[in-house]
């Protein structure tokens, strides 16, 4: 796929075009076979299923030949206490965990030690709502009754002070958490679930990787040499908002899929 070149920041009819076709292309149920987003669908209880995705989201970088049966690994785990809310709520991850080397890595540079860790302050988070989208949901009203800026990303990785394993930092691209509140925020998505109902689609950010951020340059939205930042995925957001005013993040469909043409 060739598009003529453009200046930063138009964006011409071809190209919307285009990215609508890939978007309407891509977001299908077919999807989520070879995706990340296949957890999703692990559970039906809500409160297992908000887990389950965050838990997949938080593991999802590198080969997905590798990740994916990490993901399953604990799921499979879980399931032998009754679901992942379980495991987590009644601690079964220290007693099932506790035959590892917990100076080993579970995957890449994140150790069993670091795992349970993770494990420890979902717990924490349950002892304080009864489900993980609630305490979040608690957490956004407090900060709108206070009059404070809105960013979900920030707000879930306050949530979680000791792990390692949940982006931080206020200029991060956070891609791994914004693309769990893609999949709890986004309505009417063969991919996503639109759980969170409490929160706009219109307020989200893409989940920013070096794909997204290469197939944004190429076309023009950002500057060549961007970094993977908060700023760079903003401003990729408020560029697609061009075709999708309410619902951004459908852009993500169609860049990865710019790039899978390619």
């Amino acid at each position: 796929v060739v598009f003529e070149k453009v200046e930063l920041g138009d964006m011409t009819e071809e190209i919307k075009n285009r990215l609508i076709e890939l978007a309407n292309k891509y977001e299908v149920s077919e999807f989520v076979n070879e995706d990340p987003s296949q957890f999703l669908r692990w559970y039906a209880d809500v409160k297992d299923v908000e887990i389950a995705s965050f838990i997949a989201a938080m593991l999802s970088f590198g080969n997905r030949k590798q990740f994916i049966p990490k993901i399953k690994f604990i799921f499979e785990l879980a399931d032998k206490s009754g679901g992942i809310y379980k495991w987590i709520k009644a601690c079964k991850f220290r007693d099932d965990f506790a035959c590892f080397d917990l100076n080993k890595k579970f995957y890449r540079f994140y150790s069993y030690a670091d795992m349970i860790c993770f494990f420890e302050e979902i717990n924490c988070i349950l002892e304080k709502a009864d489900s993980f989208g609630k305490f979040f949901a608690e957490k956004v009203r407090a900060k709108l009754n206070d009059g404070e800026e809105i960013n979900l990303g920030w707000i879930i990785s306050e949530g979680f002070e000791k792990s390692s394993i949940v982006p931080k930092g206020k200029n991060c691209a956070n891609k791994r958490v914004h693309m769990f509140l893609r999949w709890m925020v986004r309505q009417n998505s063969p991919v996503d679930l639109g759980l969170w109902k409490w929160f706009n689609s219109c307020d989200l950010i893409i989940p920013l990787d070096t794909h997204v951020l290469q197939e944004a340059a190429k076309l023009g939205l950002i500057p060549e040499k961007s970094t993977a930042s908060l700023k760079t995925a903003k401003l990729i957001t408020e560029k697609l908002k061009g075709i999708w005013a309410d619902d951004p993040c459908k852009g993500d469909f169609a860049l990865f899929g710019l790039g899978i043409s390619e």
